[in-house]
């Protein structure tokens, strides 16, 4: 529902909060997640749950899609964005052109569906002898018609390396557009979100994304994105997704029979 003023309209956000184009709408996650288990879940009964559609927030925390860790496993995009900031918490992304990564802590990270990707978000809980708070922050941006048939692009932002003000007791956080003199990250090299110069800055410097790989059998693996048959410069973007080591632990390359996460 809206309502006309003198100055404009008024929007009633809801859930999730709808957007103005090329807005689609944003999302905020805020769950205070239990101590986890040894599969990366809560230790606590979920037994009473709509486990695939929990999205109640009993006891102050969600499932949603994820059957044992939370989250959204393996699900399809199409024909915009989506940029995601997280701030409490650790997400594990897999998508079907085979990158992966895990990030948090004021990590943003931006993918550009174009032509269609899928992929999955969850949110592991790593500590196991303490609770688990989460948040996350998430828009979905439409792309114009010339850029939805796109190859798919995936991006990491990473929290050091985004441009940040400091002024009387505020704290600016640039991900797009420029606040005074800072100056953002680049976007995925698809993204319409171009400018004059911006993409020589983009040969220039390019954030990596980094990799996150599970032992074979590991839990986390069991809602990860399947792959998808390869087209030809589906992959293009991976010269920036390198077996490198994972913000959170040591990665390594996959085996035949490794799940991804």
């Amino acid at each position: 529902m809206s309502v006309s003023t003198s100055t404009g309209s008024v929007i009633e956000i809801g859930h999730p909060w709808r957007g103005v184009g090329p807005f689609l709408f944003a999302v905020h996650h805020l769950d205070h997640y239990p101590r986890g288990n040894a599969d990366l879940g809560p230790a606590a009964d979920i037994s009473d749950r709509p486990i695939g559609q929990d999205f109640g927030n009993p006891s102050g925390w969600s499932m949603y899609h994820g059957e044992q860790v939370p989250g959204f496993p393996a699900h399809p995009h199409r024909g915009f964005e989506t940029i995601t900031l997280v701030r409490r918490g650790v997400v594990d992304h897999a998508d079907s052109t085979g990158a992966t990564a895990r990030f948090g802590g004021g990590d943003v990270q931006w993918v550009t569906a174009g032509h269609g990707v899928s992929h999955s978000e969850m949110f592991p809980l790593l500590e196991q002898e303490a609770d688990n708070p989460f948040e996350l922050y998430q828009i979905w941006l439409n792309l114009p018609a010339r850029s939805k048939g796109v190859d798919p692009e995936f991006t990491m932002l990473w929290h050091e390396d985004i441009p940040v003000l400091e002024r009387d007791g505020a704290r600016v956080t640039v991900v797009s557009g420029a606040y005074e003199d800072r100056v953002p990250l680049d976007p995925p090299v698809a993204s319409p979100g171009d400018g004059p110069g911006l993409r020589r800055r983009r040969l220039a410097r390019r954030p990596r994304a980094r990799r996150l790989d599970h032992a074979p059998g590991h839990p986390a693996g069991r809602d990860a994105a399947p792959p998808l048959r390869a087209r030809r410069g589906r992959r293009r973007h991976r010269r920036d997704v390198r077996p490198l080591r994972s913000r959170l632990g040591p990665g390594r390359r996959r085996g035949p029979d490794d799940h991804r996460r």
